[in-house]
């Protein structure tokens, strides 16, 4: 969609940037690029308009435009929120470790926060280094919708918050992991489980609550207890405090390993036996998990494995292959010491 053109200009001591440009000229960054690689998609009048704010800015390319023109910048592109967090650091770098080993250089770009004009923004910031595929790999529910709806002169992957089926996107199937926490507590006789949610807005999140819900549906089992928390153990904590005070709750899935950890402190404070009164479940298999007292079951997910795909998924786009929808890996459960058959009375 064209913009309106305006008097914008770039911040004192600050080269201009192609969102510069794109916004003296009222259009896209991607008319932008698309002049700047001289494609014949643009019309006269928006060419001869971004040229003259080019020109009017004395906006110049960075070095590695004469290799994206030959398309060989051989740089892959990817867009990351919660770098903080275990799953989404590992994927970052799962990625790096795939894209050096193929070849390829990996620019990365943090998300600020998980909106569509963050996005955005990071994705022009990509494009300024003359990237040649695009990954995006944010879990929050409005960020995949916007990611879906960009309109790129390079191709791009999604690789978190996907489902299955999906063109030109990996991941791993959350449903399946949530699914495989709860029947195993379920299993073991458990007569329903609690359940410590992500922020439900992160569609991984919604993934692995679908997966406890389809669990005890399929055992004919109304589900337990229902907690949001927000990743961190902080969250777990005061979950697991409330659930420690509950004394019919005698099974738990947390849905990551923060927050279980959390849960097994609260738990222990209520003076609750982990596993003899309450079984924990917990989600990642991060390094600590072995070492939790007790030592965590939890669902493992293969992200060395999902960093490889997503980089040949990328080359796979770019190449233009028509490859065909990708199937999402099956996570692991990991069982310890943290859940067993509930005591009887």
């Amino acid at each position: 969609m064209t913009e309106q053109g305006g008097s914008a200009r770039p911040r004192a001591g600050r080269a201009p940037s192609m969102a510069d440009v794109a916004a003296l000229a009222g259009v896209s960054h991607q008319t932008v690029s698309r002049v700047l690689n001289d494609s014949p998609q643009v019309k006269g009048a928006t060419r001869e308009r971004v040229v003259a704010a080019i020109a009017e800015l004395g906006y110049r390319r960075n070095g590695a435009a004469r290799s994206l023109a030959m398309n060989r910048s051989r740089r892959i592109g990817m867009v990351a929120a919660h770098l903080g967090f275990y799953g989404p650091s590992m994927i970052a770098s799962s990625m790096q470790d795939a894209a050096h080993a193929a070849g390829y250089e990996l620019a990365l770009v943090g998300l600020s926060e998980p909106t569509s004009a963050s996005l955005r923004a990071a994705v022009d910031r990509l494009l300024e280094q003359m990237v040649e595929v695009i990954v995006v790999a944010a879990a929050h529910e409005s960020v995949v919708a916007a990611a879906r709806d960009l309109d790129l002169p390079v191709r791009l992957v999604l690789t978190q918050g996907v489902g299955p089926e999906e063109d030109h996107a990996v991941g791993i199937d959350q449903e399946q992991g949530g699914y495989a926490a709860t029947a195993h507590l379920l299993d073991l006789g458990h007569p329903q489980v609690a359940h410590v949610s992500g922020p439900l807005r992160w569609v991984e999140a919604a993934q692995r609550r679908e997966g406890w819900l389809r669990a005890h549906a399929e055992r004919g089992k109304e589900p337990g207890l229902e907690i949001e928390g927000d990743w961190t153990p902080p969250s777990g904590h005061a979950a697991g405090q409330r659930i420690g005070s509950d004394p019919s709750v005698s099974a738990v899935f947390a849905a990551n390993d923060g927050m279980a950890l959390g849960v097994l402190t609260g738990l222990h404070e209520a003076g609750r036996s982990v596993p003899d009164d309450v079984s924990v479940v917990g989600f990642d298999d991060i390094p600590e998990a072995a070492y939790f007292w007790p030592p965590l079951t939890t669902v493992r997910q293969d992200f060395a494995s999902l960093g490889a795909r997503a980089v040949a998924q990328a080359l796979d786009a770019l190449e233009g292959t028509g490859a065909a929808p990708s199937s999402l890996t099956v996570p692991a459960l990991v069982e310890r010491r943290s859940t067993g058959a509930p005591r009887r009375a």
